[in-house]
């Protein structure tokens, strides 16, 4: 017997805010989280795009210094994500600490900072610095310090997951944790992913020729999700979290219901790392209809993956039209990542969460800087400008290098 997952608490750090009134208010409002790269003293002067989703404004964390220790910046997201969801959800103590919560959660590479520090200590001509590499650099390093370090903070011994699978992470990771509810493994999981700030993030797509280079003087137009003039993604920077838990259990113990996660998939194209793959992407998203057992015209929003590269947006068009059909009831479609860049591994957590938003406050954002719509792309029931919209059900959908494609079904949670 299976068991229904609902979610009770979530919170999002992106380049468009801190906290759902600030989101939500650059969503009603059309504003970009893009902005000019800052140079960090590594690799500025060789990289073509200028622009990143950036995390521009301080956060007062508060965390205690025993904590802190082991933490790089992107642990820094995750802890304080996973404590707005925590205290947001009304879970006691007992509870977090009984072994019936658990965590899922990562980044793409742990904290690349940290990192960078370690290889130019071990690279330098100094043997008298290798002294200063200590445990707690790893522990900072590592790719799952976001996980751990939450345990730690919280007291939580459940269950840890840290899939690391670049752009599908947060959303493999929330899909592993609703597995882990439904199939009754766990009683409650937080779930997620974060990425922080490092050019060498912005490197790596640069060199791939991936990256936004056309609007440097002018970030807030880039990226362009399906429209003709798109040039590449933005890389950017945050993290998300979302609490999980089994229907009964919040319903028992009077918690608020944000949404519900009725389908997952994820598969993998078994073929080329890099380019995207319709029959793949295809497979996922009819793999997660079948999971939550619904037709597609129940779904009435899609999130799309939408990076604003050349193929990658016009491959996910393809693959959404032949799942979904040009019929009246087809749903709407909104790029978000228009809004911050690409966030990299926490990107499908704060899209379900960003999903959500609208589908409380009963809104749909457009995708920015879709003026034309490149006629490859032109099948999807795009969201050209902001209006209302009463959404029960959305799809969030991922792809990554790797071939691994993720799709996530939430509806509203009402009954």
């Amino acid at each position: 017997m299976t068991r229904r997952v609902v979610i009770t608490g979530c919170s999002a750090i992106t380049p468009i805010g801190y906290g759902k009134e600030d989101i939500i208010e650059s969503l009603r409002v059309g504003r970009s989280g893009v902005k000019p790269l800052r140079d960090d003293g590594l690799l500025t002067e060789h990289i073509h795009s200028r622009v990143f989703g950036t995390v521009d404004y301080s956060i007062d964390y508060g965390f205690p210094r025993k904590d802190t220790k082991t933490m790089g910046p992107v642990a820094y997201y995750a802890c304080q994500v996973a404590r707005d969801v925590l205290r947001q959800s009304g879970l006691d103590q007992d509870f977090i600490t009984s072994g019936r919560l658990g965590v899922s959660f990562s980044s793409t590479h742990g904290s690349p900072t940290v990192q960078r520090n370690i290889y130019k200590t071990f690279f330098s001509e100094d043997k008298s610095k290798f002294s200063s590499i200590g445990a707690v650099d790893y522990l900072k390093s590592m790719v799952h310090t976001t996980a751990v370090n939450i345990t730690r903070m919280f007291g939580i011994t459940g269950r840890v997951v840290a899939s690391s699978t670049a752009c599908t992470t947060s959303s493999q990771s929330i899909g592993f944790a609703y597995e882990m509810v439904k199939f009754g493994m766990q009683d409650a999981m937080l779930a997620g992913g974060a990425d922080e700030y490092d050019t060498t993030t912005v490197a790596v797509f640069d060199n791939l020729l991936a990256c936004s280079v056309d609007y440097n003087d002018t970030p807030h137009c880039t990226p362009r999700p399906f429209d003709v003039n798109r040039d590449g993604l933005v890389v950017g920077e945050g993290g998300a979290a979302v609490l999980l838990e089994e229907y009964e259990h919040a319903k028992t113990r009077g918690a608020v219901i944000l949404g519900e996660v009725i389908g997952f998939a994820c598969n993998n194209n078994g073929g080329d790392l890099i380019l995207p793959n319709l029959d793949g992407i295809t497979a996922t998203l009819r793999l997660a209809l079948a999971d939550a057992n619904i037709a597609p015209e129940s779904v009435d929003f899609i999130s799309a993956h939408a990076t604003a590269t050349k193929m990658g947006d016009v491959i996910e068009s393809q693959a959404i039209d032949a799942v979904y059909g040009s019929g009246q009831n087809k749903p709407w479609v909104t790029g978000l990542k228009s809004y911050m860049g690409h966030t990299m591994g926490t990107c499908g957590a704060i899209e379900l969460i960003l999903s959500l938003y609208m589908m409380e406050q009963g809104f749909l954002a457009p995708t920015l800087n879709l003026d034309n719509v490149d006629e490859r792309c032109a099948m999807l029931r795009h969201v050209y400008e902001l209006q209302d919209n009463e959404t029960r059900t959305a799809a969030i959908q991922n792809f990554a290098f790797g071939g691994v494609n993720t799709c996530l079904l939430v509806s509203d949670g009402r009954e």
